[in-house]
């Protein structure tokens, strides 16, 4: 029998805002345990919430950016559960009236060669919840022999995003959490970085046969850290409850961890239902009221997205659909590739350069584009190089190396290389005479027929001159004395 899976995403992503969703505590990440907090956030008694309208404000944005109606009237309830991490015992939440519902997003399968639509269920707002360090030895929670609490993330803006069950496969998983990615880049209402755990991945998936509509039982994976782990993931329990309901076992509802080591999950707690949270609305929040007018003013402020300066890229510059979407997947590679044309290199060429070698070199580094040496100015540079005939494209991608190594501009590792490309047809002309006399098996097979006699021979006259003469000159010039 054939399986399907069936696959939804809640995605969380913390807002970049000044200060906390409920009070004025900072939200700078990476400092000093406990440092960022106040009677508020600390859950102390008799302190009251205000609600942070840049939050509101950042998160209608993003409802609009991926198609949502935006509710003129929504409210905050508290979710009730208990965990050292939550020092009030609940969190302020939205349940069932949230900011943003009814989206969708358009995510293009380059590879596979179709586009597929993701529904967005809804868009709601709520607050981060602490952190828990485990320390050493062996213990009950978590292998530890006792846990710290740091509370400076409690109470940052966290926006969730749960989509509608389209996906099938874990490569849409993917591409759409990238699509994501890009968009909420563009916005620039959070960092999104999965590092920083700025943008976590939650999974709902399920299996049933092949042209069955009920869906089956569901399992979640939580705090999914990377694309990979998330496509990896969802590969394995896909596989896992395909091979269960085919064993005759059942599937339970459960929350599972996914182990990257081990490369499987495992259960981590039974899943919750809502009732189980006992969701009432906020007593100390009053409910919110949109004015039409505001949300207007927001949807005017909505920055150029990724589809939209996709297929700019395709009109402006000349690009095929590939390398467009390659280059818009982050806000980060599309303002390189911009910024790289300003300068006045050949947009098709820079594109080339950027999809092939640099992302190359990042990938093989695990970095971002904008965590590296190489610059706009590095590629622009490099680009009219090559196309002035300054230098050839063989010497170029040794250059890159070198480049990106140092961060010294290709201008300067030319100069003190001594790697300009010689055109000089007189000087071209001496090295191929002296390159016909060394190897006349090599004349006498071309002569012959044999085509590759003459990659032979121009290979020669590359060797002489350290990959410094004009190929398409030693081809001529070959041909020429060849004939």
């Amino acid at each position: 029998m054939e399986y399907e899976a069936v696959i939804g995403l809640e995605i969380h992503v913390e807002l970049l805002t000044e200060s906390k969703m409920f009070c004025d505590s900072t939200t700078r990440f990476g400092e000093e345990p406990n440092t960022q907090v106040c009677p508020v956030c600390l859950g102390m008694p008799g302190t009251l919430p205000v609600i942070n309208k840049k939050a509101i404000e950042q998160t209608v944005k993003t409802g609009l950016a991926l198609n949502c109606d935006i509710a003129l009237f929504s409210q905050f309830h508290r979710k009730n559960y208990f965990y050292p991490d939550m020092p009030k015992n609940y969190q302020i939440s939205q349940y069932d009236l949230p900011l943003a519902s009814g989206g969708y997003v358009e995510v293009e399968m380059e590879e596979e060669g179709y586009t597929t639509t993701v529904g967005i269920t809804r868009v709601h707002l709520e607050e981060d919840t602490g952190k828990l360090v485990h320390v050493g030895g062996a213990g009950r929670i978590a292998g530890a022999e006792y846990s710290l609490v740091d509370f400076n993330r409690a109470g940052v803006p966290l926006m969730e995003i749960v989509t509608e069950p389209d996906m099938r496969i874990p490569v849409e998983a993917k591409a759409f959490a990238q699509k994501l990615r890009a968009i909420i880049q563009s916005l620039g209402v959070s960092d999104v970085s999965m590092e920083k755990g700025s943008m976590r991945l939650d999974v709902n998936c399920s299996v049933r046969p092949k042209g069955v509509e009920e869906f089956g039982v569901k399992t979640e994976i939580k705090n999914l850290n990377s694309f990979r782990s998330l496509e990896r993931g969802l590969a394995y329990e896909i596989k896992r409850q395909i091979e269960a309901v085919e064993a005759g076992e059942e599937i339970v509802q459960e929350t599972r961890h996914w182990d990257e080591t081990t490369g499987r999950t495992s259960t981590l707690r039974t899943k919750e239902y809502a009732h189980d949270y006992r969701y009432f609305p906020d007593p100390d929040l009053v409910p919110m009221e949109l004015d039409p007018a505001w949300i207007e003013e927001i949807t005017s402020t909505l920055p150029e997205l990724p589809d939209e300066r996709r297929r700019r890229f395709m009109e402006e510059y000349g690009l095929p659909s590939h390398d467009a979407t390659l280059l818009t997947a982050t806000k980060a590679s599309a303002d390189f590739y911009e910024e790289a044309v300003s300068l006045g290199a050949n947009a098709k060429n820079v594109s080339n350069w950027m999809i092939v070698e640099l992302a190359s070199y990042l990938n093989a580094e695990n970095l971002e584009i904008d965590e590296c040496a190489v610059t706009p100015r590095h590629i622009a540079e490099l680009v009219k190089m090559i196309d002035a005939g300054t230098i050839s494209g063989k010497i170029a991608k040794d250059i890159f190396g070198e480049m990106f190594e140092t961060g010294k501009l290709p201008s300067i590792i030319v100069e003190e290389r001594g790697l300009i490309q010689i055109s000089d047809e007189s000087e071209i002309a001496a090295i191929v005479e002296a390159v016909i006399e060394e190897n006349p098996k090599s004349v006498e097979d071309y002569r012959g027929g044999k085509q590759q006699a003459l990659g032979f021979l121009v290979g020669q006259v590359m060797r002489l001159t350290k990959g410094r003469a004009n190929p398409a000159l030693v081809n001529k010039l070959l041909k020429e004395k060849l004939s």
